[in-house]
């Protein structure tokens, strides 16, 4: 049995506002230990249940946040950025039975800590086929297609509650109680780091590779907080403008609207200007 961890920062236990998940700060150092328990103890559980592979694909920012000196030495560990599916490289391979949405977190213009969807700002919203998306949900229609289900998610409360939406068996874990979009109540990392390994262990029954499933095609609509990275977005082949603020497109798969989408959002991002946006 082998199973992807999928990891993300924002979700992490103890993680609550912007410098905490921002690579070179005080804080982000501070939270770093705390991020890799969350990772580790999924590790554990997993193995534990009888992964005899894990692989952790590093998947916020820079992907270079976590500490592989703590992590158990029967995983490995994928980090660096520019990977064909971004968070959830790896499970193209054919040889993933399971995957793990670890330090997760809710979409943009949702309820959420740090919510947000790819982009920290610049994004209010995004909808895949019409329903309102978080990564989760758009990473879920990936894995899919190749027949790998999600077993396990962790994050904040509203995190496991959008999980339930994508993920219906998987197993969920909350860290910590949604307060605002920058303020939680945390558990400590010594109580996550034990509920997560406990419901990674009892996961790991859920690894089993299905079928693929392909629902396509897939309409990816994205809303911005300013006209012009809507026009910037159409720069991306297929994307178009659907209103002021908003541009679209359609993909036959959701391994090319999620290319397609990380496309955007490095088009959109280049757009920015530091003091209007």
């Amino acid at each position: 049995m082998k199973i992807l961890v999928s990891a993300d920062m924002e979700g992490a236990t103890g993680v609550t506002w912007p410098a905490d998940v921002l690579p070179g700060t005080p804080q982000w150092e501070r939270c770093r230990p705390m991020f890799t328990s969350d990772v580790n103890a999924a590790v554990l559980g997993f193995l534990d249940g009888g992964a005899e592979e894990v692989l952790v694909n590093e998947a916020h920012w820079t992907m270079r946040n976590l500490l592989l000196e703590q992590l158990d030495e029967r995983a490995e560990m994928l980090t660096g950025r520019h990977k064909s599916l971004s968070m959830v490289e790896g499970v193209q391979h054919g040889d993933v039975d399971g995957i793990a949405f670890v330090g997760y977190h809710c979409g943009a213009g949702s309820e959420g800590v740090l919510a947000h969807t790819y982009l920290a700002n610049s994004l209010t919203g995004v909808w895949l086929d019409g329903v309102r998306a978080s990564e989760g949900l758009l990473n879920a229609h990936v894995v899919a297609e190749f027949g790998v289900p999600v077993v396990l998610v962790t994050g904040d409360d509203l995190t496991c509650a959008d999980a339930a939406g994508y993920a219906p068996d998987a197993l969920t874990v909350a860290v910590k109680d949604h307060v605002s979009r920058y303020a939680a109540v945390c558990r400590t990392p010594a109580r996550t780091a034990a509920d997560i390994r406990a419901a990674a262990k009892a996961a790991a029954a859920l690894a089993v590779r299905r079928d693929p499933v392909s629902r396509g095609p897939h309409t990816v609509e994205m809303e911005f907080d300013a006209e012009h990275l809507a026009m910037a977005a159409t720069v991306v082949p297929g994307v178009e403008r659907t209103g002021e603020r908003r541009a679209a497109y359609t993909s036959g798969t959701m391994y090319e609207g999620i290319r397609t989408f990380k496309a955007v959002t490095t088009v959109v991002s280049a757009a920015v200007e530091e003091q209007y946006g």
